[in-house]
């Protein structure tokens, strides 16, 4: 049905199009409608764009991107004999309600806004919990990013929230440059001593009107509570210099956003400026804070750059690339592959009041997102990344892998045996966080890069011949080893690989390799097992999203 739908996109996008009042698309389900604008913005979108995604390759993708990990074998059975029309959208609100989710998108948010930094302040557990928390009761994005931007660190109920300021030491200059980033999509790092020399769209007024939100807020060890936590002055205004300007004139602006009106600020009865005056021991709190405006002023549904930003990291975590890619470069000259589309997913973002879970859900029902990763064979059908005709090809992150790993290998299935009764999602990820961290140090960026694959030497070395994935593949019960030790029939053992490697059946051609291999290592069957389970989960078919 999917592939008659799309033969017919084109013709029938006119038509809707020039019907559009009488058709009421507004109201039609967000899902449809970027389908339509994907399909509109790419020239004989049906003949050149890939058919739906098998079963099984949209099974991994959804499990991956909606829960971190992949689903158990028996998990690829029941979804790939399930004979229901509706099975994929049963799936996607499965996911999305399960506290797998939460878990998940909290590290995925993580990796967004701190750019794993390291500790210093607030342990990582606690911020973790915190997102997680937020997420499972469906926190809103907006709300979430006030609470982020305004928490001063005093209070252990919000003090989670604080790190990402807390952690960037509270310097103005790197807060309103991961600011501008993060949370509005543009990078005015370079404004901070004149207008951006590439980027016409970016002022160094844009940058001191963030700045002079900041530029009164330092870090100070409070002796009471022996924790660093936020101290505010009530005085000291942003002020600077175009490296550029030969006069050298001095400018200054109160707290604005970018583009935005200046922030009227109340006129104070000298001596009355603070609620807890400054002390070289003293906590400033003062009657008027800056800092305090900035989550409400700039986590708003009409500051359009906030709306913009958020739905293109949802997207790009979803399809893999960004409407504007790169992600913080939002700009009159970097436009948006699909202007229209940013537009539409922007404004229905802020309509829904920031539900980045109902967000989620309609990215994943869109056949833009459940189109298969296989181009067609023609070389006039290869398209860029950016036409969206494809499914874009995503490493796995390196939580995904260790994740993916633990669950391949059968170290989930065995912790979740040994918990019995005591089973739940919390007690299981804390019997298997400890392991994630080796994932990180060797398959993670570093502190504040961008994530990107690169298949590095000690990346293949920690897989091939590290003690980690080769100690999951030692034989236990529940694990992957002891369940293929028990399958005689060869075609069964291959079916339990494949789908607990790659979440789909093995071919012919397959089924045969692994046959004649355990034909000639009858007398080390069990090291063959292993052998066979590890070059799986070596190989770049594992260590990709299709």
């Amino acid at each position: 049905m999917l592939a008659v739908r799309n033969t017919l996109w084109p013709s029938v996008v006119l038509v809707l199009l020039a019907l559009a009042p009488s058709f009421g698309l507004a109201d039609t389900p967000l899902h449809e409608r970027i389908d339509r604008a994907i399909a509109t913005a790419q020239p004989d979108f049906a003949r050149r764009a890939a058919p739906p995604a098998s079963d099984a390759e949209f099974l991994r993708r959804v499990y991956l991107d909606l829960i971190g990990t992949l689903p158990t074998s028996n998990e690829a059975r029941a979804f790939l004999n399930d004979r229901s029309p509706n099975k994929r959208t049963a799936l996607i609100d499965r996911l999305l309600a399960g506290p797998e989710h939460a878990r998940h998108l909290a590290a995925a948010f993580d990796v967004m806004l701190m750019e794993r930094l390291p500790d210093k302040h607030v342990p990582r557990g606690e911020w973790l919990e915190y997102l997680r928390s937020s997420i499972a009761v469906n926190k809103p994005w907006d709300v979430l990013a006030r609470e982020i931007l305004s928490s001063d660190g005093v209070d252990p109920k919000t003090r989670p929230a604080a790190k990402f300021v807390l952690e960037r030491g509270a310097e103005p200059n790197v807060l309103t440059r991961d600011i501008s980033r993060l949370f509005l999509g543009t990078n005015l790092q370079c404004c901070q001593c004149h207008d951006h020399p590439r980027i016409d769209d970016y002022k160094q007024a844009h940058y001191y009107g963030l700045f002079a939100f900041l530029n009164r807020t330092s870090l100070l060890v409070d002796p009471t509570l022996k924790k660093a936590v936020l101290s505010e002055k009530a005085d000291g205004e942003a002020t600077y210099q175009s490296v550029f300007d030969p006069a050298k004139t001095t400018k200054s602006t109160g707290p604005r956003l970018p583009d935005g009106p200046p922030l009227k600020e109340p006129a104070l009865e000298k001596g009355k400026e603070y609620v807890v005056a400054p002390t070289p021991k003293t906590r400033a709190v003062p009657r008027y804070s800056r800092r305090a405006l900035l989550g409400p002023t700039l986590a708003r549904a009409d500051n359009e750059a906030f709306k913009r930003n958020i739905a293109n990291r949802l997207w790009a975590l979803m399809m893999g690339r960004g409407l504007v890619h790169p992600l913080d470069l939002d700009h009159s000259a970097n436009p948006s592959s699909h202007p229209e589309l940013l537009k539409l997913l922007a404004d229905d973002i802020a309509a829904r009041k920031f539900d980045v879970r109902g967000f989620l859900r309609e990215l994943a029902l869109s056949q833009t997102y459940q189109r298969s990763s296989e181009q067609k064979a023609s070389r006039e059908n290869q398209l860029p990344e950016a036409s969206y005709t494809v499914a874009i090809l995503k490493p796995l992150t390196p939580e995904q892998l260790a994740a993916s790993l633990m669950q391949a290998t059968g170290l989930t299935d065995a912790e979740r045996q040994a918990l019995g009764k005591n089973v739940t999602e919390a007690a299981l990820y804390a019997r298997l966080s400890p392991h994630i961290a080796p994932f990180v140090n060797t398959f993670g960026s570093g502190a504040g890069k961008t994530q990107e694959f690169d298949a590095r030497l000690e990346q293949a070395l920690f897989l091939s011949n590290g003690s980690t994935v080769r100690g999951w593949l030692t034989p236990r019960a529940g694990n992957l080893i002891d369940r293929l030790a028990r399958l005689a029939n060869a075609d069964a053992l291959a079916d339990e690989l494949y789908l607990s490697a790659f979440t789909r059946m093995p071919d012919a051609e397959e089924r045969k390799e692994i046959a004649n291999f355990l034909s000639q290592r009858q007398k080390d069957r069990t090291v063959a097992l292993q052998d066979m389970a590890w070059a799986l989960l070596a190989s770049a078919e594992f260590r990709f999203n299709h």
